[in-house]
């Protein structure tokens, strides 16, 4: 993070913080009770837009930069609502002079002659056409740079770029399974290449071969926290420790290559408190970043490689 920066009101929850967190380490963040460690898990994770300030993953500003690309789609956003501001401006007289008065049954349209009838119409009120076409034009392009303003922090975005987290309270889904909580974020991480919705209608073969993939490597997933013997399990049946794996299974599910635990030993017990570590440990084995916010000081100085304080 760059001068990161989150106000909300006249409250200033975070200042201007640079922070870099090494990749494949687990690096702490501690500090006093409203300090703003969670603050800044959601301001990565785009829960929160940030006040100010910006946050870089792997090289490249996170809340996707202002490109080329971008600037020409609402460029060209923009121009096309300003000619369609124009044509509904004109759009009786266009009818009128480009259909009716061009098209001739059972012989090709002449488009030429059609153009350059258009051209005409325009002309004959060219002020008024320019200020459509203007007015048009910005509130078009203003319009798709608010929704890709908007867009570029949404959770789900910032989710498929590799950062995934778990929270202070347990969010799990606790009227489905412990398999079924996990297999519906894999199969939510693959719907783009997954079955369409006719498809899951249907019922066509595809979507039994997505099932079966998501099944599977949700049960990887559960065998890797420790909870593939409880898979039938509602997840409101588990114990609290158990919950806890479960959602990091779950944030697992998303392929993070950073992942944010937000205090993930709360009131578990010293024996949970060890199985947690370890499991830590053998997410950082895997390759994977991990960030962590805890008040547990045993926890923190027994796996953490470098801690920063708020």
């Amino acid at each position: 993070t760059r001068e990161l920066t989150m106000r909300f009101g006249g409250l200033t929850a975070v200042g201007n913080l640079d922070l870099k967190v090494p990749e494949g380490r687990i690096f702490s963040l501690i500090g006093p009770n409203g300090a703003g460690k969670t603050t800044v898990f959601n301001a990565v994770s785009g829960l929160y837009v940030p006040t100010s300030g910006e946050v870089r993953f792997r090289g490249r500003s996170l809340f996707r930069p202002w490109e080329g690309r971008v600037a020409a789609l609402v460029l060209c956003s923009a121009i096309f609502c300003g000619l369609s501001g124009v044509a509904i401006l004109h759009l009786e007289t266009l009818w009128q002079v480009s259909v009716i008065d061009n098209y001739v049954g059972g012989e090709a349209f002449p488009w030429g002659k059609a153009v350059v009838d258009l051209g005409r119409v325009v002309g004959r009120e060219p002020g008024l056409s320019f200020l459509v076409f203007a007015v048009s034009l910005v509130l078009g392009g203003a319009g798709v740079f608010l929704m890709w303003h908007r867009a570029r922090w949404a959770p789900e975005f910032i989710a498929r770029q590799g950062i995934a987290q778990t929270f202070q309270n347990i969010r799990l889904f606790f009227g489905m399974t412990v398999l079924e909580n996990v297999m519906l974020v894999c199969e939510a991480r693959d719907r783009k290449t997954g079955p369409g919705l006719v498809s899951m209608f249907l019922r066509l073969p595809g979507v039994g071969r997505h099932e079966a993939k998501a099944r599977q490597e949700a049960t990887e997933l559960l065998e890797f926290v420790g909870l593939a013997g409880q898979s039938g399990l509602l997840a409101s049946g588990l114990a609290y420790g158990q919950q806890r794996r479960l959602e990091i299974a779950r944030a697992l599910a998303c392929s993070p290559e950073l992942l944010l635990l937000d205090e993930p030993a709360a009131g578990m017990n010293p024996t949970e408190l060890r199985e947690l570590m370890e499991l830590i440990r053998k997410i950082r084995s895997r390759g994977i970043t991990v960030m962590l916010i805890e008040h547990h000081m045993k926890v923190v100085m027994g796996i953490s490689d470098r801690i920063a304080v708020l």
